[in-house]
């Protein structure tokens, strides 16, 4: 009898852990955030996010084509569907992120992030009539308050003092659109995900090309130093390639609602690389806020 090779066997084992899939999303997003307002006006935020796609597509395409020429039939008949989950997920929902950081601030963008999984619950319910279980609903309350508490610093009277701007409203439409994509991935084409995954990156980057392009004429382009090819790897790595397609793997695990709290921890990565690359002292909000967060996210993605 045939021994399976240790390598493969431990693939397969982390490809059936959802919670560890989407606990590595939320936290290569909250480095992706940081990245990016840190490099926030010296980065053309259209170009970043083409480039980013079209990296993360050559990454992939490796693993994907002895799939993609089986799966392209049945992809070929879901077009439409396709092409607007590149638009939510890749294109518009990315650009828009990056076109924000240039306004808004990180703290704001978290905050806004936070609702991420309202924004996918309420688009299952308006499209398929999915409601919310009474353990979802009272875990990503749970959870938001836990974000809230880290986010404010423990003091929840200072939401009513933040200001939003039009960086705001673009990072909230962009939360809006990934929300869309989260919902209808539930009735993504039965193909294998990475031929999925790299036609709606191939088809996101497309989108973004005339945006690039326009940047390019305005003089907004890539400048060839350090910063610019540490933000691009990282980007195309770790919340592209890595990121996504740890994300649709765990929706399809175990469905939109199931995975959406798991953005709640965005921020907990957040503020912990900011204790631990940037030397920010810990302080009890912290705990505070971590404790709700897990036991939101542990109570809403709990089966029934």
């Amino acid at each position: 009898m045939a021994v399976e090779p240790k390598h493969h066997s431990s693939l397969n084992w982390f490809s059936h852990q959802p919670y560890l899939l989407l606990s590595l999303t939320s936290l290569f997003w909250a480095g992706n955030i940081v990245l990016l307002r840190y490099a926030a006006g010296r980065v053309p935020p259209m170009t970043v996010s083409c480039v980013r796609w079209i990296g993360a597509l050559v990454v992939l395409w490796p693993f994907a084509r002895p799939h993609f020429a089986k799966d392209w039939p049945v992809l070929r008949t879901r077009l439409p569907l396709v092409i607007v989950l590149s638009a939510t997920g890749f294109a518009y929902n990315n650009a828009m992120s990056n076109v924000s950081l240039q306004y808004t601030s990180a703290l704001n963008a978290l905050l806004i992030q936070s609702s991420g999984p309202l924004f996918i619950a309420l688009w299952s319910l308006i499209l398929f009539g999915a409601r919310l279980t009474m353990a979802q609903l009272a875990g990503i309350a749970i959870s938001l308050l836990g974000v809230l508490t880290i986010i404010l610093r423990g003091d929840l009277g200072a939401l009513g003092r933040i200001h939003f701007n039009k960086g705001d409203l673009l990072f909230a439409s962009a939360v809006l659109a990934f929300g869309l994509y989260s919902a209808l991935m539930a009735r993504r084409p039965a193909t294998h995900p990475l031929s999925l995954m790299c036609l709606t990156m191939g088809c996101g980057s497309l989108l973004l090309v005339p945006f690039s392009i326009w940047e390019h004429m305005n003089g907004f382009t890539l400048k060839a130093d350090a910063l610019t090819a540490a933000t691009l790897s990282y980007l195309v790595i770790f919340p592209s390639a890595l990121a996504y397609t740890f994300l649709n793997r765990g929706i399809a695990l175990i469905g939109p609602n199931r995975a959406a709290p798991f953005l709640h921890l965005v921020p907990v990565f957040g503020s912990a690389m900011a204790i631990l690359l940037l030397g920010e002292k810990p302080h009890l909000f912290h705990l505070a806020g971590y404790v709700l967060v897990l036991a939101g996210v542990i109570i809403a993605s709990r089966r029934g």
